[in-house]
Formats: structure tokens, C-alpha cells, sequence
């Protein structure tokens, strides 16, 4: 049997780079588009390769996994 992380790509935050910025307080909290915000700011910042990485891990969890995830990958306003 297979986990979801089995087939996520091996890419993780890149720790030496400032954080994209991502705004949720005043905004729609339905996880799908908290996602569809940080999608767009991985690729404001030039980071859409990380797409991929980023949805595998914030969706393999319930909704705070989704926020805790959100709040590690991106500054959080």
C-alpha cells in the first residue's frame, strides 16, 4: 500500500530564500482557496516549481495540517 508522500515530488522550502508572502486574515478560509492563494504566490515569486511539493503535503492531512503547512512554507499576514 502506497501513502500520498509516496508520490510527491522531493521538494521541500527553500530555507536560504525569504518565504513568499501569502495574506489569509480578511480572507476566504475554504481550504481550496487558502491553496489557490498560495498557488498564486509560489508563482508571483518565481517559485512555481514548488507547486507540486506544497499541495502534496498541505493536502494529506486534515485543515490545520493544511494551515500549519501554509505557515511553515509562507510568511503568513
Amino acid at each position: 500500500m502506497t501513502s500520498p508522500d509516496d508520490h510527491a515530488p522531493d521538494v521541500q522550502p527553500r530555507p536560504n530564500e525569504p518565504r513568499p508572502v501569502l495574506v489569509l486574515v480578511g480572507e476566504d478560509g475554504n481550504a481550496f482557496a487558502i491553496l489557490g492563494r498560495a498557488r498564486r504566490a509560489l508563482q508571483a515569486a518565481g517559485r512555481g516549481d514548488e507547486w507540486a511539493a506544497f499541495v502534496a503535503e498541505a493536502t494529506s492531512g486534515d485543515y490545520n495540517h493544511l494551515l500549519a503547512t501554509a505557515m511553515r512554507w509562507f510568511d503568513v499576514e
